[in-house]
């Protein structure tokens, strides 16, 4: 028998001890797609499934030799950058990527649901001047791209438009918006060059939410690494996540906003 070699995908994000969000969430998620993960941590967090209490970011020069002794020994099919914490992380990770040859997916984590920021102040500038240059794709909520264009909260998809043109003129080569803040049906909007497109998905009945945006992007992340075109990747990635928040109230984890059931297709 042949074994197909799995794609291998790379996490660079803070850790959330709960297990739902950070880099044990985007672990998850890469395991659920049939991909090898790997992590380099940006952060030590400290939270639940309540909020998030505190953090410690990991000191630059660390974060990057985390990313250098990776990539001279196993060169990830694809990257997820999430949490990164600090200004000189963000310019760590952008040296440590700038030669990397495929695609970078960038969940641009600011602020969370429920707790203390996540992030220094300024960090969404250096965001915007080092890595999402960077990016195949950036996966703001509509809080997050608030902040990095500094314009008021969205209330329209023609809002959410135009935010993630103002990203793609800060050098990303797509941007998808996630409207699942927003009242009515979620829906989620594609921004390229060229063209826009809506996602329209199912509110799933569920308070275990936690780790959502993290486990989209990670989703995303694996099609790309397996070749799949970015559109067909978010279609793919929205019905597995669609299908593990159904799941998640099987999982009766806590009283508070527990994750996905990122393994319902394995655990019965």
């Amino acid at each position: 028998m042949t074994h197909k070699k799995p794609p291998i995908l790379l996490t660079i994000a803070g850790s959330d001890p709960s297990g739902g969000a950070g880099l044990q969430g985007d672990l998850k998620t890469f395991s659920a797609h049939g991909c090898y993960g790997m992590a380099a941590i940006t952060a030590i967090t400290v939270q639940n499934t309540c909020g998030v209490l505190d953090y410690t970011p990991i000191e630059a020069n660390l974060v990057a030799a985390q990313i250098s002794a990776l990539l001279k020994d196993i060169i990830p099919n694809c990257i997820k950058i999430g949490m990164i914490g600090t200004i000189m992380n963000a310019l760590a990770v952008r040296d440590s990527l700038k030669n990397y040859p495929h695609d970078l997916v960038i969940d641009p984590v600011l602020t969370p649901t429920q707790g203390v920021s996540l992030s220094a102040a300024g960090l969404e500038d250096a965001l915007l001047g080092s890595l999402i240059p960077l990016s195949r794709v950036v996966t703001p909520n509509i809080y997050e791209a608030s902040v990095l264009t500094k314009t008021p909260l969205a209330k329209t998809t023609e809002e959410m438009v135009m935010q993630g043109k103002i990203l793609l003129n800060h050098g990303a080569q797509a941007v998808l918006v996630t409207g699942g803040d927003l009242s009515g049906p979620p829906i989620d909007v594609l921004i390229e060059k060229d063209r826009t497109q809506n996602f329209i998905g199912e509110r799933v009945n569920t308070r275990h939410s936690h780790g959502t945006g993290c486990a989209l992007s990670s989703a995303i992340a694996c099609h790309l690494a397996k070749g799949t075109e970015l559109s067909d990747a978010i279609n793919l990635a929205k019905h597995w996540l669609s299908s593990a928040l159904a799941a998640a109230d099987q999982l009766e984890l806590t009283q508070g906003r527990g994750p996905p059931n990122h393994f319902f297709e394995l655990w019965d």
